[in-house]
């Protein structure tokens, strides 16, 4: 973040200076259907930790996966792919466990975890990510490379100051942001309500009333009554280019065509054979089962056929197709294709013979006209009050970003600095803050490592208890080789990677950093033995 002008009285710092990195990579705990909550990347978004969905490990296997130290109230976790920098600030008190594509950040003082976990939100962190990170499939940052990655340090109390503003503003963003996010699904139900009620007649019923008209009663029927035969599209294998475009089930979006993500043919026989023309009707007959029998209507756009999947529909003379196109789409015909559809293993289907036997009621057609016309009018206004809520939650997701790079360049604090010349030189000092973290930080390296969790295994793994190497030499009373210190610390050749990590730091430990309590001799067969050794004086 070196590029961002920062205040004078900030600076910048990498990160492993400000936390201690708990990194869980290694094996993975078994999944089960319940027991320890186990927060995984999908749950670490928008600064928070969200509880669905959540997954399981049970109870024996915490200890053992938590060894590397355990997430507590208030310290950040970030995500390291799939994806990459989501990060929350802990906010759960019940006892949980972390999956292996987070990191947990456990700051020297606590006190600065909320500050900091905004600054890891900012875009200019962001960046910083991408810009370090590898992988071409799936990108992802390392934990020795994120350690080394720079975040930008303000005083104390400015912290708390940027802190507090930041909870203020966001949660009147988020706030906001929920609201629009709920305008799409509102949307969709008016819509299903006005072609309930266009299908039912409730939509005209005052206009039938106003205009005195003799129009008839609706007449009962079938869809096959209403409709010529259906015809099935085409088998032919398309085309990335061609003349003419395919149709396909995914073409069918809404009740209209989306003309995106189109395949070609130029074989002139399949082109007049299932040539469309405007006011064609194409159900969807193999799908998902929640995605079968969709329905949208060709008007003509642009010459075009349609494939296998689908199903057209040419309406007779007494039925106006753009009634059948919003008729197929309204929620009593949704709810026949549920259950009239045969299920395979992945998919649905529906048949011509099925689609024909749709019950539906149509109007005479002056009816259907006004109803067509109606129901557009019902939908453009509906179409504009949704692209108002995609513009504006458009800005609102701006907004946020806004904020977050103001924050970080020490632009939403600019007056708050100006007006507390008052604070002690302490508290307005990034240089003091760092002594401080970086004496508490030497406290917690001189701070003895807790003792090793004894972990006890029913069948092949682990069955005896595991004790520490020298203990292990100490009650051979003998030197012993490599296989048999392992086994005699009461480890086997089928523990788990982790297990067999702790055996050869517990070696190092007592061959380096405890002094020599054993030590290791290479023989001439060039086998190496362990023996215990004196401690040395100092």
């Amino acid at each position: 973040m070196s590029e961002v002008y920062l205040p004078e009285e900030w600076v910048e710092c990498e990160l492993e200076m400000l936390a201690k990195f708990i990194d869980y990579r290694g094996r993975t705990p078994k999944k089960t259907p319940n027991g320890i909550p186990l927060i995984t990347a999908k749950n670490i978004r928008d600064g928070y930790i969200n509880r669905e969905p959540y997954e399981y490990i049970a109870e024996a296997d915490y200890d053992e996966w938590m060894t590397r130290g355990i997430p507590k109230l208030g310290d950040i976790v970030i995500t390291t792919e799939a994806p990459m920098g989501n990060v929350a600030l802990v906010d759960i008190r019940e006892k949980f466990a972390l999956a292996q594509r987070a990191i947990c950040l456990q700051c020297y003082l606590p006190e600065i975890g909320s500050y900091f976990h905004y600054a890891l939100r900012s875009p200019m962190f962001q960046k910083l990510l991408t810009l370090n990170a590898t992988g071409t499939t799936v990108s992802g940052i390392k934990a020795a490379t994120l350690k080394k990655l720079n975040v930008p340090v303000p005083p104390l109390a400015e912290q708390k100051v940027i802190a507090d503003k930041l909870d203020t503003l966001l949660a009147q963003v988020g706030k906001t942001k929920a609201r629009l996010d709920s305008v799409p699904k509102i949307l969709k139900r008016f819509r299903q309500a006005v072609l309930a009620a266009a299908v039912s007649g409730k939509l005209t019923k005052e206009w039938r009333e106003l205009n005195s008209l003799d129009l008839g009663e609706w007449l009962d029927g079938f869809l096959g009554d209403f409709v010529e035969k259906p015809t099935y599209g085409s088998s032919s294998k398309s085309q990335p280019e061609g003349l003419v475009p395919v149709l396909r089930m995914g073409n069918l979006k809404n009740g209209n065509i989306d003309w995106t993500s189109l395949v070609y043919t130029s074989d002139s026989k399949e082109i007049e054979k299932y040539k469309l023309s405007a006011g064609d009707v194409l159900f969807n007959r193999t799908n998902s089962p929640e995605l079968v029998g969709k329905t949208s209507i060709f008007r003509g756009e642009r010459e075009a056929i349609y494939a296998g999947y689908l199903i057209r529909l040419v309406s007779k003379p007494h039925l106006n197709s753009e009634f059948l196109n919003y008729q197929l789409n309204s929620l009593d015909a949704k709810e026949y294709c549920y259950r009239v559809k045969s299920d395979g293993v992945s998919q649905s289907n529906i048949n011509a013979q099925k689609l024909k036997a749709y019950p539906m009621s149509v109007p005479t057609m002056p009816e259907q006209v006004e109803i067509v016309r109606r129901v557009e009018e019902l939908f453009a206004f509906a179409d504009s009050i949704e692209q108002k809520a995609n513009a504006a939650l458009d800005r609102v997701n701006n907004l946020t970003q806004s904020i977050l790079i103001k924050a970080f360049r020490g632009e939403l604090t600019a007056s708050w600095r100006d007006t507390s010349q008052d604070l002690i030189s302490g508290e307005r000092s990034a240089e003091a803050l760092l002594k401080k973290i970086k004496a508490k930080r030497e406290a917690t390296k001189k701070q003895p490592k807790p003792k090793r969790r004894i972990v006890k295994k029913t069948g092949s793994r682990m069955k005896k208890q595991v004790i520490r190497v020298a203990e292990a030499l100490r009650k051979a009373g003998e030197p012993l080789s490599g296989q048999q210190l392992l086994t005699a610390a009461g480890y086997s050749n089928d523990s788990s990677t982790e297990q067999l990590e702790q055996f050869f730091l517990d070696v190092r430990d007592a061959l380096i950093v405890e002094k020599s309590i054993i030590k290791l001799e290479r023989a001439e067969d060039n086998q190496d033995w362990f023996t215990l050794a004196k401690l040395s004086s100092d």
